[in-house]
């Protein structure tokens, strides 16, 4: 088994990197600035809650960047003009400038894995030698574990943690290699010391239920049993659910997913709506983007608001 806990890596110092903006200062701080390397220009307010959880994180990620990116932050109560000027309707708004243009930008509070992706993709605008591609290097690792390579996905995931050790989709990661091999307990082990930045992350909430999955599973009857209980008497829900709990256990997702959206489809309260409740936890573990997913998402809409 690999060992699941990173090796610890220091803090980035401060920086002159990331200063305060202001309309007034504009083109000397974005515009002219962005000559030599991107410049990211967050605008965001005192009263603005999400602009609380982003503008640390682009801090941290722009520290970490050494040199190859810029961080101004604007104030648009204070400093309206520009905001006005780039037609910035919603805060937090973020836009990134390189040789005087705007070449990016988002709108709203991302996870951290994200906000690191953003920073690293304009940094190598500026042919900064040391930016790493995280995101480039987290896809490598997901195929990996995607193709039954555990223990070569979970080394690459734990690379990354050693320069990120908040990164939480590489700490997700490596709760999935864990679960690949067997090892549910130091997977749990992990979710419990999760580092509070990341411990309600999308990322970690994914692998919860996943464990959770993969407990009910162990549990889950065989197969066939299962299914002649159903056949014998569709309108037992209870067999339909563990049916549908054993068919995801076998990976046969799709099977398991017209499962439980039968069962709704029957009873939508049945159970306290248990059906319902695992069609969720299922869609969080294969991830919200999967298009099995979106299409299961959209039936079970459809069947709630019929």
């Amino acid at each position: 088994m690999f060992s699941p806990t990173p090796t610890p890596v220091p803090k980035p110092a401060a920086t002159d990197l990331i200063k305060d903006g202001s309309d007034a200062g504009f083109m000397a701080d974005v515009i002219e600035a962005s000559q030599t390397v991107p410049v990211i220009v967050d605008f965001w307010a005192t009263w603005c809650g999400p602009c609380k959880t982003l503008g640390p994180l682009l801090e941290k990620a722009v520290t970490a960047a050494k040199g190859a990116v810029k961080l101004v932050k604007i104030d648009t109560d204070k400093h309206p003009a520009v905001a006005g000027q780039l037609r910035v309707q919603s805060i937090p708004t973020v836009y990134a400038f390189f040789k005087g243009r705007p070449v990016d930008g988002f709108q709203g509070a991302l996870p951290e894995s994200q906000v690191k992706a953003f920073v690293d993709k304009l940094a190598k605008l500026s042919g900064a030698p040391g930016a790493i591609d995280i995101a480039a290097i987290l896809a490598e690792a997901k195929a990996m574990l995607d193709e039954g390579n555990a223990q070569e996905a979970a080394a690459i995931y734990q690379e990354v943690l050693a320069e990120e050790p908040e990164n939480a989709a590489a700490y997700a990661g490596v709760i999935r290699c864990l679960l690949a091999v067997a090892e549910a307990d130091a997977a749990k082990g992990m979710i419990a010391d999760a580092p509070a930045g990341i411990a309600k992350s999308p990322e970690l909430a994914a692998v919860k239920s996943q464990v959770e999955l993969a407990e009910q599973a162990a549990n889950a009857g065989p197969l066939d049993g299962l299914k002649a209980a159903v056949d014998a008497d569709p309108a037992n829900h209870q067999a339909r659910y563990d049916y549908a709990v054993a068919l995801f256990a076998a990976g046969r997702n799709e099977e398991a997913v017209e499962s439980l959206l039968e069962i709704v489809k029957r009873d939508r309260e049945w159970n306290d709506k248990a059906a319902r409740t695992q069609l969720l936890k299922i869609f969080e573990a294969m991830g919200f983007t999967d298009k099995l997913v979106i299409q299961a998402r959209r039936k079970l809409s459809s069947l709630l608001f019929s």
